[in-house]
């Protein structure tokens, strides 16, 4: 969810009452090129704390790093298909957002949410959708397909990539060859997601992360990615459009908490709070272009932010998407060997 830490000093608790004053270090744990510069600077400069931001580059190696401790981070930014692993796994500190002074503001779609009813662990961080993006100039052909990756045209092989996320990739797949849940445990269905992927892959050029500077740049022709990137990307350039898989395609969000072990919780408590503020939420949204979950960020917004394909789904669209979650263990033990074999 993303491009999908930061570390804080202590503070004297008041946040309730949205006088705390602080001082120290905040640690945050988060995906790369995800939160906007100011937004630190001005919390820096508002409470008077350093803040640190230590980057990762996938979901799994973020709860790998958490699961080991001794890592010294106090909040982390990640999906909500991980959040409840992370509190299953007691890695979360029930730090109860919702009796903070601006979780009024959250949009109420955003309040009870399944992953983390009431919101007694996290706040909405960013939400979006994973499409694909497509330089026209490049492909002249349909792109709200997940074709481009899984049957891919031959105009298009050797110039796709695809952001190694595994719920993300085995999702589309599984509505591309007609599933209807993301946790599925149709064995046969899963050996047809198994073996399209793995031919799949033959025509692509990379599993990357990094997509941005490549789609400008004309280095890719396609790659499944995050809307974010891909309204950032069209900025660039404008030939860059966003297709939406008309077989299906997630929707995600990402989300703040603090961690069990947070050395620094009241500063982070503070930050909390300070990101459920609708100017601070607008900020990061305009620096990410992606949407945020809190009420009344919109006057803060750009223009161009307001009604971006990229954010605005199609309306022919809206109701080919599924929201991604956890998979039962038993499920996420099959997803990982398919992964493994994908990745060979």
């Amino acid at each position: 969810m993303k491009t999908k830490p930061i570390i804080w000093g202590s503070l004297a608790l008041g946040l309730l009452a949205g006088q705390a004053a602080a001082e120290g270090q905040l640690n945050i744990y988060n995906w790369g090129n995800y939160i906007a510069p100011d937004l630190v600077t001005k919390f820096e400069a508002e409470h008077d704390v350093k803040v640190t931001v230590t980057e990762y580059d996938s979901s799994d190696t973020a709860l790998a790093k958490i699961q080991a401790g001794g890592h010294g981070f106090d909040i982390w930014i990640g999906s909500s298909a991980y959040v409840p692993i992370y509190v299953q796994e007691g890695l979360l500190a029930e730090s109860l957002p919702n009796q903070m002074e601006n979780f009024a503001h959250l949009a109420p779609k955003w309040v009870d949410v399944e992953f983390d009813p009431g919101r007694s662990y996290t706040i909405p961080w960013l939400w979006g959708t994973v499409g694909i993006t497509v330089n026209t100039d490049m492909y002249k052909g349909e792109i709200n397909t997940a074709a481009l990756l899984f049957d891919t045209p031959d105009e298009l092989k050797g110039k796709v990539n695809v952001v190694p996320e595994m719920r993300d990739v085995m999702g589309l797949a599984i509505y591309y060859l007609g599933g209807t849940d993301l946790c599925t445990d149709d064995k046969e269905l899963l050996v047809k997601v198994r073996d399209l992927l793995v031919k799949a892959k033959e025509n692509w050029i990379s599993m990357d992360y990094s997509t941005l500077e490549q789609m400008v740049n004309g280095d890719y022709a396609a790659t499944m990615d995050w809307n974010g990137p891909a309204m950032r990307a069209r900025l660039q350039n404008p030939a860059i459009h966003y297709g939406y898989a008309a077989t299906g395609y997630p929707t995600w969000m990402d989300n703040a908490a603090i961690l069990a072990d947070a050395q620094n919780a009241e500063n982070a408590r503070l930050f909390m709070n300070f990101m459920m503020d609708p100017e601070n939420a607008a900020i990061l949204s305009n620096f990410t272009r992606y949407a945020n979950g809190v009420a009344g960020s919109e006057p803060f917004m750009d223009p161009e932010m307001l009604d971006a394909p990229e954010i605005k789904v199609p309306a022919e669209f809206a109701e080919n998407t599924y929201f991604a979650r956890t998979c039962s263990p038993e499920i996420e033990k099959i997803y990982s060997r398919i992964w493994t074999d994908v990745k060979k």
